[in-house]
């Protein structure tokens, strides 16, 4: 019971994470739109003009930000600027995220369904399903959260200009450069904003979709099969988007701000992104991107679940066919590790 959970559904997280990748690179975008410039150093007093009258300063006006643009425009314009590879930038991080983090919510929520759930029915109560998902989330988030931290931040280099990119190599770069450059602490930057989506998602995205697949066999509406398994996680995705969006802008922007020594840093926590946003954009900036989160979570969640629904890595099966299937996708996982 224990080992399948874990190992099922972080392969089906990993192939779900990858091919929906390029779409949480747009999600990540959108969601650093309209965020403020550093702020620019004050005129030195050298260029304070004195006449009779007194002292006067030259006032510099701030240039009106860059107009939004939806999904489709952000995916346009990073292909033109940057080649249809940017698209997969930080799909390493992507994959030791999900390696991390959903190896490890899954088999955690996996194994209380199998505690909690009533042994007549099987059925597992949505006030256990929803702890079961906050409980799993959590943990999941604060073991994969150097490898979240490293997936924002490739996959928002590109937007800095060239002399501001971190430019790193791969997620295993990434992690070394920021224990040498930050600190150790720096990989968890962000992680009380990591943790609370993580179980928002876990709970929202894996209880609702317990409790939509069970209504619709409860109803005779579909079949235990397919079709089923589709519009359970797909309502499942839409219901996780809608819960995480806020916290997911906050928690890009805390992980991708620069803080440089001696310098007091954009954000002084989450609290302090959450209000700056909203003082400076309007609530509704803490739903930017909610488009692509949608258009990511919503066929994210299908793969998930279809994946492990299907048992397509054969763990129902006995002997080499299961342990086959499972080396070929571990290799797979390191090459991309690896790569950038």
């Amino acid at each position: 019971m224990g080992i399948k959970g874990f190992v099922e559904g972080g392969i089906a997280s990993i192939v779900a994470g990858s091919t929906t990748h390029p779409l949480d690179l747009i999600k990540v975008r959108m969601q650093l739109q309209g965020e403020s410039p550093a702020p620019v150093a004050a005129l030195r007093p050298a260029l304070a003009f004195q006449s009779a009258a007194g002292t006067h300063t030259i006032s510099i006006p701030t240039p009106p930000p860059p107009p939004r643009v939806g999904p489709i425009s952000v995916g346009a314009r990073i292909v033109q600027q940057e080649g249809v590879s940017a698209l997969f930038s930080g799909v390493s991080a992507t994959v030791l995220r999900q390696t991390l983090y959903s190896t490890t919510r899954m088999g955690l929520y996996d194994i209380l369904k199998q505690k909690w759930s009533d042994p007549r029915s099987g059925n597992m109560p949505l006030p256990q399903k929803i702890t079961a998902g906050l409980i799993a989330g959590a943990i999941g988030a604060a073991v994969g959260n150097p490898a979240d931290v490293s997936m924002v931040r490739m996959q928002a280099d590109g937007r800095l200009p060239v002399a501001q990119r971190r430019n790193y190599k791969s997620v295993v770069d990434a992690i070394q450069r920021m224990v040498r450059d930050e600190g150790v602490t720096s990989l968890w930057r962000g992680s009380s904003l990591t943790v609370n989506r993580a179980m928002l998602v876990t709970a929202s995205q894996l209880a609702s979709y317990d409790q939509f697949k069970e209504m619709i066999l409860e109803k005779g509406v579909m079949k235990d099969g397919l079709g089923t398994h589709v519009t359970a996680s797909f309502a499942a995705g839409f219901v996780a988007a809608v819960a995480s969006n806020p916290v997911d802008v906050i928690k890009t922007r805390v992980m991708n701000m620069k803080v440089q020594p001696g310098e007091t840093p954009p954000y002084s926590g989450a609290l302090d992104c959450a209000l700056k946003t909203v003082r400076a954009e309007g609530p509704m900036a803490l739903y930017k991107g909610f488009i692509p989160t949608v258009s990511r979570q919503g066929p994210f969640t299908v793969v998930l679940f279809v994946t492990l629904e299907q048992e397509l890595f054969g763990f129902h099966k006995h002997g080499s066919e299961a342990i086959s299937n499972v080396i070929a996708c571990l290799v797979l996982i390191l090459a991309l590790v690896c790569s950038k």
